[in-house]
């Protein structure tokens, strides 16, 4: 199921409501690029509603920000606000023709654990994520590998 817009919109909502502005100042404003998610997040189940959700953010909101790795420095304090744990530093490896870095997290919910592996490059000034959902390795795993990347010449 697709949110894409739907979480945009929300986020566009929270600027109105605060006059324009959200808690960070519009060079760090983030875009939702893709929400998608296995069900609605409204219905009930016993599993993980396993997800993917891919988002850009200017690099200059970051100063110094350099590498994808160092990303990671803000994205892990999201992270651990929201109650997930590192499970895995934040590492390189090949996606296809591309290199991006990736960090794990997990968190308890009840008797099931959420567990998140987050891609991150740096492209055309924005920091790119690429996050992954799900209650296993497997699951997460499985998601991973649909994401590709391919390099094109320039006619």
């Amino acid at each position: 199921m697709l949110r894409t817009e739907e979480m945009n919109v929300r986020d566009d909502e929270d600027k109105k409501a605060n006059g324009g502005k959200t808690a960070t100042d519009d060079a760090k404003a983030g875009r939702v690029l893709l929400a998608a998610f296995s069900r609605p997040p409204q219905a009930r189940a016993e599993d993980v509603n396993s997800s993917i959700l891919i988002a850009a953010e200017k690099v200059a909101a970051y100063p110094g920000l350099k590498e994808a790795a160092q990303y990671f420095g803000p994205l892990t304090e999201v992270a651990k606000l929201q109650g997930f744990a590192v499970v895995n530093e934040p590492y390189e490896f090949l996606a296809g023709a591309k290199t991006v870095v990736r960090g794990e997290f997990q968190k308890d919910v009840g008797t099931r654990v959420l567990r998140q592996s987050t891609l991150v490059i740096l492209v055309r000034g924005y920091a790119v994520s690429f996050t992954f959902l799900g209650g296993t390795e497997d699951e997460v795993e499985e998601l991973i590998q649909g994401l590709s990347f391919v390099t094109t010449r320039a006619k």
